[in-house]
């Protein structure tokens, strides 16, 4: 690895010792800059001079989102500083999205084997999304659940010979719309009666025939919802 200038941004001292030993007795290669535990010495350092890499913790002040802000100023401000988040923000996984989509080249969790060489090495080499193991745990068991969930969905609508109107249907009840409101939507090629023979249809594939009396629209919906036809997490309405 070629030497590199690196800023580092921690408002906790006994944190930002730690972190600086790291980098002396581990990442020789790294010049420090300086170190800055708030926003305006930052700022102050970054006039004085560029770094190459950036190791931003999020949580300054007690605050989440000035982390955020300063990795989307210095993205924006500073395109060629690579930013590495070094945080102690274990649960908040929205926060590392917030980070991600600020422009952070990486996320490294204060927990299990913290700061390496080797996470900075990928960064410095242009390596997108670089993650420790904690959180590279946290996605990948996210990433088996939205997989094992897909999987449920697909053997379902084969199951239930499901077609891309039952489920635009199944998907706007759950939504609360009225059959009239369905009809009207672009592309739907049914009116309010059609509908409903499409409402008894669905109702007769997902329920046995002793289970079918009395099945309304809500119970028809959670039923999609409970097959997996139809998914909380992606109930959203079609262009009107």
């Amino acid at each position: 690895m070629e030497s590199f200038k690196v800023i580092i941004v921690e408002d906790e001292k006994l944190e930002l010792k730690g972190t600086e030993e790291i980098f002396r007795s581990d990442i020789p290669e790294a010049e420090i800059l300086g170190t800055a535990m708030n926003e305006s010495e930052l700022w102050k350092l970054m006039r004085q001079q560029q770094p190459d890499l950036l190791l931003l913790d999020l949580g300054l002040g007690g605050s989440t989102t000035v982390g955020v802000d300063i990795c989307r100023q210095v993205h924006t401000n500073y395109p060629s500083v690579k930013i590495l988040i070094f945080t102690g923000e274990i649960l908040n996984e929205r926060l590392w999205v917030d980070a991600l989509q600020a422009g952070a080249d990486g996320i490294i969790l204060k927990t299990g084997e913290l700061l390496t060489r080797n996470d900075v090495r990928l960064v410095m080499d242009g390596r997108r999304l670089v993650f420790n193991q904690p959180i590279l745990e946290k996605i990948v068991a996210r990433f088996k659940k939205s997989v094992v969930s897909e999987s449920r969905r697909t053997d379902a609508v084969i199951d239930y010979d499901i077609d891309e109107y039952d489920e635009r249907f199944l998907r706007h009840l759950a939504l609360g719309y009225t059959k009239d409101m369905i009809a009207s939507l672009k592309g739907m090629p049914f009116g309010a009666k059609s509908l409903e023979k499409r409402q008894v249809d669905l109702i007769n594939r997902l329920f046995p025939s002793n289970e079918r009396t009395g099945v309304n629209a809500t119970r028809l919906v959670v039923k999609a919802l409970q097959l997996h036809i139809i998914d909380l997490d992606t109930l959203k309405p079609d262009d009107e």
